[in-house]
């Protein structure tokens, strides 16, 4: 299959076992699954009262462009899901699905921005593409990815080894 590596992380926090799986299901009708990273439980950010999440990020190949692979795809993902977006950035969802790289896209915009920043902001982000793929570049920054994220924070990280052992399994990784 022809087309853009790119890749996307994998979150929820609203029954995260049985949605991530179906979204990563979903994604594999439109894109080539090529590798799935661990997945970490995390606390919510600056909500003690909502359930933890479940984080990880998996590397596709897509015959389209960011925008189509961002709105037409996994938007469409989380909306089939259940998903609503709110004003509040920080809701509790069953899934959340984010274009993190492109390729060596480097897009500043509006409604997209490639590299995702938190691609090195957010540990379990960092920590799930640095499996994928341990010497990444940081696009437009001509920097590796593991000397931009917290690695002491990665290290900390609490890995979800059964979840992910079964996800693996279901979509034959």
């Amino acid at each position: 299959m022809s087309g853009t590596v790119c890749h996307i992380s994998v979150a929820g926090n609203l029954a995260p076992e049985a949605i991530l799986p179906r979204a990563l299901e979903f994604l594999r009708e439109k894109a080539e699954l090529m590798a799935l990273s661990t997945f970490y439980r995390t606390a919510a950010m600056g909500r003690p009262e909502q359930p933890d999440y479940l984080n990880g990020a998996v590397m596709v190949r897509f015959d389209g462009t960011a925008q189509t692979l961002k709105y037409g795809v996994l938007r469409h993902i989380e909306d089939k899901l259940g998903r609503v977006r709110t004003d509040d950035r920080y809701a509790a969802r069953p899934i959340d699905l984010d274009l993190l790289l492109f390729g060596d896209a480097v897009v500043d915009g509006d409604d997209l921005q490639l590299p995702d920043p938190d691609l090195w902001r957010r540990p379990f982000v960092a920590a799930a593409v640095l499996e994928l793929d341990p010497d990444l570049m940081v696009p437009g920054t001509g920097r590796p990815l593991r000397d931009m994220a917290d690695l002491e924070a990665v290290a900390r990280l609490e890995p979800a080894r059964e979840f992910t052992r079964a996800t693996l399994e279901r979509l034959g990784l």
